[in-house]
């Protein structure tokens, strides 16, 4: 009776009658019951209501190999690896032993239909020995067959091919059923008995679709019979519902979730505007109105759709800028040892690419931009002509400045000043015409550029058949863009690299890699715990270290710069000395008293902060809480500051050039005319470090630079002091610009007032010999070879001197001040002042050079000028706004006199309002 009841099952299993005598009526059945004594292993299903159930038939279900949704390294767990089940290339089916069944009934043939399809992208699949079955190993085309065929003389392991469920897949293209498709027919073919249901459901399912513009959506149309059979014909099936028997659910159901995605479907304007009197709490709407606002609602979605399209395609130019910017970087290393001998243009766009954030608290950022005339200077090299990008309108008063001292070139090497020459075809200065059209939107110079048609077209012009590059500031991906406009090549960096490794956590990065020394710290900082916990663990662990800094990631300039004299304040502080010294140091750090310690500090550092924390920027960060907000929103570091009474800061620009080859090209010692942890100017070349120690150093970190693919100019800080016990020098690495810096275009400037050269190698700066050196060393040695015509030079600079006093004065009037009072340059000596001008509209800022035959007298120098331009530009009862005093005050520190017996600085005339103004 069994027999003959599996028989009729298999021929008509929709007949109703033929289902009587199941156990379980509700599971529609699909293969025979095989044998009674071994039944193939369970499977669980659960029905469309929820409700479990058991198959003793069933196959397990499984995800095939053309599923909507393929297998990505999330959906497995963190370092699991995939079984072949796992990884959907052996179906779970395949570790079933099916048996023979006891008899073999001729079923009916299900309709063919034909099927595509797709290779595995594992390859192919060796086949895998069954235990008590047989492979069958013949190759014929798969055929859709009735299930009971599946069992017929030889028994074999189902394969995706031959599981009718695959091809009962459904395409709803834009809300609308493919119903010529095979799936849907191989569907209504098989399921003729509740095809009711599953019409009702998939009525529901377009509108879903189409009120949600769901552009494509694939329905598994076994689980859509499951679903659908236990639902009434009038019940309407929730969203869930819906979402379950589309297997490309997530996809779809990540569009459905899109803000206002209702309104995009249809009737959306509808919808929208009757959204309106919700959103206005309530206010009604007449017909009329909330025909405006579905007609102003469906504007506005048309706007959004081509701002995406914008989106898109900037995506895609960015895209391209970023493949040229490459193909053109090694088409400059290919021929760089050519293009850097021979006749060329370098485009210098001195751009601030920071991110918009940064830029937006950087005051004057135009004039910021234009703090670096001294790329001017290239033209030194007589193949070079220099294009400078000013991110300012220059009057014709400072372009006639300019081109006057940019051709004292062959007057400062004859030493005649009659030789002097025009040397306008060798350099222009163009200003973007867009430099005043975004004035509310800080854009970086680059931008500007970008947005200025006419100039670009002028640069294409003026670059045309010859070979040419950019050399930029600050890496932006206008760099890019304006540079494939151009189609030059971009000496510098890709922006995402340099805007990496330039935050203090970057840099970090940087020097542990390359195993330089660094202040001890941490990095990566992003929650107050964090920050407590490190500090804790820091102060802990040095407790020589009286100041701790904190640096936000993206600081620039000492802006983003905060300390605090933690151990001044620490009131455990005593308690934890005593405690260490009665441990000993090698007990202390597994003692218990350490544990605690580091509970008391822990416990005291919130309010020692709030207290005693002290912005650099006092302006933008007034209370630690300010600061902190920035900090750890943006990420920053902790670093100790140097346990010593004697610290120099010092500065050194590399250049990493297409070839790969790492050069040193400029070192400063760091002036700190307000404060100490902010650099106001430098003096060249740096004599505070052994010259081998500090190339050993830049050696290592240009080399890990070279590896994550720094490229072009860019600068690294140090900080050098004696260890109070051992009584050696130590060298930290503390901060990463990859960029060209000002002290950089400064070297530039003094190089070519002096004709001079500078030896990284050896931190030594030769001049040709003046005229009375030149006489002097005529007189020693007569009747022998005179030495080599050089001697040695140093220089004081700064890009930073402030002075409100300023702009009451012209430059001719200024310059003819200083003259009078004997500040200038001497041509013949090769000696004296040179000074930058940056812009004639405000007038408050300008750069300075002094240069001279040794440090003291040079530093003397420059005290003596700002002393003399603050008197002549003061008034009695208005001495402005001005760091000239603090520049003098520093100066005094380094040479360590006062101002009563060297400058003779009155008293009486106090200079106020000394604080830093932004």
């Amino acid at each position: 009776q069994q027999v003959e009841m599996d028989v009729k099952i298999m021929l008509d299993p929709e007949n109703i009658d033929n289902k009587a005598d199941i156990k379980h009526p509700n599971i529609e059945t699909r293969l025979p019951l095989i044998t009674k004594k071994k039944s193939a292993p369970m499977c669980s299903q659960k029905t469309g209501k929820g409700h479990k159930v058991t198959s003793p038939w069933a196959l397990p279900a499984f995800h095939s190999l053309d599923s909507a949704l393929p297998l990505v390294e999330e959906d497995t767990s963190k370092g699991e690896p995939l079984s072949l089940t796992g990884q959907r290339l052996i179906l779970p089916a395949a570790k079933r032993t099916l048996p023979v069944p006891p008899v073999v009934s001729k079923a009916a043939l299900f309709p063919e239909f034909p099927r595509q399809h797709k290779k595995s992208a594992a390859g192919n699949i060796a086949p895998l020995p069954s235990t008590n079955s047989v492979v069958s190993t013949r190759k014929s085309k798969p055929e859709w067959t009735y299930p009971a065929q599946q069992l017929e003389s030889e028994v074999h392991i189902p394969s995706q091919t031959q599981d009718p469920c695959l091809d009962w897949d459904i395409a709803v293209h834009h809300g609308t059923v493919d119903q010529k498709a095979p799936g849907f027919l191989a569907l209504q073919q098989h399921h003729h008995s509740s095809w009711g249901s599953i019409v009702g459901f998939l009525e529901h399912t377009e509108k879903l679709l189409k009120d949600h513009a769901i552009p494509l959506a694939t329905i598994n149309g076994q689980k859509l019979a499951q679903i659908a059979s236990d639902f009434d014909f009038n019940e309407n099936p929730t969203k869930s519902d819906i979402l379950s028997v589309i297997k490309n659910q997530s996809a779809v159901e990540k569009i459905l979730n899109r803000r206002g995605q209702r309104c995009r479907g249809q009737g959306g304007t509808a919808v929208a505007a009757a959204e309106i009197p919700r959103r206005c709490h309530g206010a009604a709407l007449g017909s009329g109105q909330q025909q405006w606002a579905a007609g102003v609602l469906g504007a506005s979605w048309r706007s959004w759709n081509h701002l995406a399209r914008v989106r898109n395609a900037l995506r895609e130019a960015r895209h391209r800028h970023l493949e040229n910017f490459y193909s053109r970087a090694k088409h400059l290393a290919a021929n760089w040892n050519r293009i850097r001998t021979s006749r060329r243009t370098i485009i210098h766009i001195p751009s601030l690419g920071y991110s918009q954030h940064i830029r937006e608290h950087i005051p004057d950022l135009a004039l910021q931009q234009n703090l670096q005339m001294g790329r001017l200077c290239d033209i030194l090299d007589a193949n070079v002509d220099v294009i400078y990008i000013c991110p300012l309108a220059l009057s014709e008063e400072l372009l006639q400045y300019y081109n006057k001292l940019l051709g004292l070139q062959a007057a400062v090497r004859s030493g005649n000043p009659e030789d002097t020459a025009d040397l306008q075809d060798r350099f222009k200065i163009l200003t973007p015409e867009a430099i005043n059209s975004f004035p509310e939107h800080h854009m970086c110079l680059a931008t500007v550029l970008k947005y200025s048609p006419r100039t670009i077209q002028r640069l294409q012009v003026l670059i045309q058949s010859r070979d040419a590059y950019v050399v930029g500031g600050v890496p932006h991906q206008d760099d890019l863009a304006v540079a494939d406009v151009l189609q030059v090549p971009l000496l510098g960096s890709e922006p995402a690299v340099a805007q990496l490794y330039s935050t203090k956590s970057g840099s970090k990065r940087i020097f542990a890699s390359a195993g330089v020394q660094t202040p001890p710290g941490e990095w990566g900082i992003h929650s107050r715990e964090q920050l407590l916990h490190a500090l804790s663990q820091l102060i802990l662990d040095n407790m020589e270290v009286q100041r701790w800094l904190f640096k936000v990631d993206d600081d620039r300039g000492g802006n983003g710069t905060a300390y605090c004299d933690v151990i001044s304040h620490l009131e455990c502080y005593h308690w934890i000395q005593k405690e260490w010294q009665r441990h000993g140091p090698e007990v202390w750090n597994k003692s218990q008293a350490r544990e605690l310690a580091l509970v008391k500090i822990s416990q005291e550092l919130p309010g020692l902060l709030a207290q005693h924390v002290q912005p650099v920027n006092e302006k933008r960060f007034p209370t630690w809480e300010k600061f902190l907000q920035t900090f750890l929103s943006q990420g920053g570091v902790i670093e100790a500051f140097p346990f010593s009474a004697s610290i120099t800061n010092l500065t050194v620009d590399l250049l990493i050039e297409p070839t790969g080859e790492l050069t040193v090209v400029s070192s400063g010692d760091q002036l700190h005319a307000e404060g100490p942890l902010r650099s106001s100017g430098t003096t060249i070349p740096q004599r505070s470090v052994d010259p081998a120690v500090l190339n050993s150093l830049c050696s290592k970190i240009g080399e890990v630079c070279k590896s994550k693919g720094v490229l072009g100019y860019f600068s690294v800080d140090f900080v050098a002091f004696t260890h109070p016990q051992t009584r050696e020098q130590q060298v930290w690495a503390t901060d990463l610009d990859l960029c060209y810096s000002d002290q950089l275009a400064l070297t530039q400037l003094l190089l070519y007032v002096t004709d001079g050269n500078l030896d990284c190698g050896s931190s030594c700066l030769q001049g040709p010999l003046g005229s009375k050196e030149s006489r002097s060393q005529r007189i020693q040695h007569t009747g022998t070879k005179p030495p080599a015509p050089s001697s040695p030079r140093c220089a004081v600079a700064s890009s930073q001197l402030r002075h409100s006093s300023l702009s009451g004065i012209s430059y001719n009037l200024l310059l003819h001040t200083c003259k009078a009072h004997g500040v200038g340059f001497d041509l013949q000596e090769k000696q004296g002042t040179v000074f930058v001008l940056y812009e004639d509209q405000k007038r408050h800022r300008l750069g300075m050079i002094t240069i001279g035959e040794d440090l003291q007298g040079v530093l003397l120098t420059f005290a003596r000028n700002l002393f003399i331009i603050h008197q002549e530009i003061s008034a009695p009862n208005m001495q402005g706004e001005t760091n000239f005093k603090m520049a003098i005050r520093d100066i005094e520190a380094i040479l360590g006199v006062t101002a009563e017996n060297k400058l003779k600085l009155e008293e009486e005339q106090p200079w106020e309002a000394d604080a830093l103004k932004e």
